[in-house]
């Protein structure tokens, strides 16, 4: 879980996440909507994936990058209990 609250805890990787949430994108539509290099992008997407907060799909040379939403339900669930604590 810590990998989450690393990922988590920069305000672009919640960007992306909120992107992602309305439909998968390739990196290259992903880094379109950041004034961040290319680069840049990629590692935060690699910090997401190993977070296991996305999930990647391989079409020919393209990466597709979609929620991965059963790891953010267990998130959410695990904040919500800690709230009721």
């Amino acid at each position: 879980m810590q990998d989450v609250w690393g990922a988590l805890s920069d305000k672009t990787r919640r960007e992306i996440l909120t992107l992602l949430k309305g439909r998968p994108h390739t990196a290259g539509e992903i880094s379109d909507q950041f004034d961040l290099t290319a680069a840049t992008v990629s590692h935060h997407l690699s910090v997401l994936k190993n977070a296991e907060l996305v999930k990647t799909n391989r079409r020919a040379q393209t990466i597709i990058y979609s929620l991965n939403e059963a790891a953010m339900r267990e998130t959410i669930a695990y904040l919500m209990n800690f709230a009721r604590k």
